[in-house]
């Protein structure tokens, strides 16, 4: 299995690296701040956070009267880790424990509840597949292969059915076998589409009909290659379904980690799972220290 440290390769060796490597030897400048406002911009932290974070460090430089480089980085670990909020572990504590997954086309959603129930399942939760995106067959097809490799049985409905019957036909076949844990897949939806949108409302309103107090999660599959667009996906997700945290797929094939800081400051959405690679064990819980090391090269 892959570390996240060993994930956030391309985003060190581009962007954080060299943020590092200004942070030297030498006294503070006006351009040392000019430089790394620049570079986290381009590392897609995103303008409002990038000002956030330079201007939490020209205040602690004044309070504690720094002018070398070099001290200037211990200093942006801490404030970038404070971005970062505490992922904490699943709401998985009930009878039947659901968790709603929601993403746009292409994100990994499907790889990723793949990967999310292989690791419930070794934590010895009895866990369940819902394939509630009827839209397209091949999503059903891929999320069976998914449910084969991680040793779950998925529930299925007829193509171009009603996605809320199949996530309804999930719970009861569900509770009939005692499951510990329904995911319930979704649809690849646009964020820009209003209407499927409120398709994932529908989804959402019959689930919490049949479970109390459901979904439990609300998990957003982020694409980190996507940048600050992933940040625009994230808020419209956000006002529609209210997510409760983010699985970041495919940050081993990017350079654009530096999103995570924007989501975090601006949104207040914690990283619950990172996707690390192609296999079925790439995919660790998000730790917000091990992060840091990674963008900034540190152990």
């Amino acid at each position: 299995m892959k570390s996240i440290f060993e994930s956030l390769r391309k985003t060190r060796d581009t962007v954080f690296g060299q943020i590092v490597n200004i942070l030297g030897a030498g006294e503070i400048e006006p351009e040392t701040w000019e430089d790394i406002e620049a570079l986290l911009i381009q590392g897609d932290v995103g303008v409002e956070t990038t000002l956030a974070l330079v201007e939490g460090l020209r205040e602690k430089v004044e309070e504690e009267g720094i002018y070398q480089k070099d001290r200037l980085q211990r200093i942006m670990r801490d404030e970038i880790r404070a971005l970062l909020p505490e992922p904490g572990p699943l709401n998985l504590d009930w009878p039947l424990a659901v968790i709603l997954v929601v993403g746009v086309n292409g994100s990994g959603k499907t790889t990723s509840i793949g990967k999310l129930a292989a690791r419930l399942k070794s934590e010895n939760q009895k866990v369940v597949l819902a394939a509630a995106d009827t839209f397209r067959a091949a999503a059903m097809d891929q999320l069976k292969v998914w449910g084969t490799r991680a040793g779950v049985p998925v529930v299925t409905g007829p193509e171009g059915g009603d996605p809320s019957a199949v996530a309804f036909d999930a719970i009861k076949y569900a509770q009939s076998r005692r499951a510990d844990v329904l995911i319930v897949d979704t649809a690849g939806r646009l964020h820009t589409q209003h209407n499927l949108m409120a398709e994932l409302e529908k989804i959402q309103r019959v689930i919490a009909k049949r479970v109390a107090w459901s979904p439990h999660e609300t998990l957003l599959v982020l694409d980190a290659s996507t940048g600050q667009n992933g940040l625009m996906q994230a808020q419209q997700f956000f006002q529609a379904v209210k997510v409760s945290g983010i699985i970041l797929a495919k940050l081993d094939g990017s350079a654009k980690g530096g999103m995570v800081l924007s989501i975090g400051h601006q949104l207040e959405l914690p990283v619950r799972f990172v996707g690390t690679g192609e296999q079925i064990d790439d995919f660790a819980p998000f730790d917000p220290n091990g992060f840091v090391d990674g963008l900034l090269g540190t152990t």
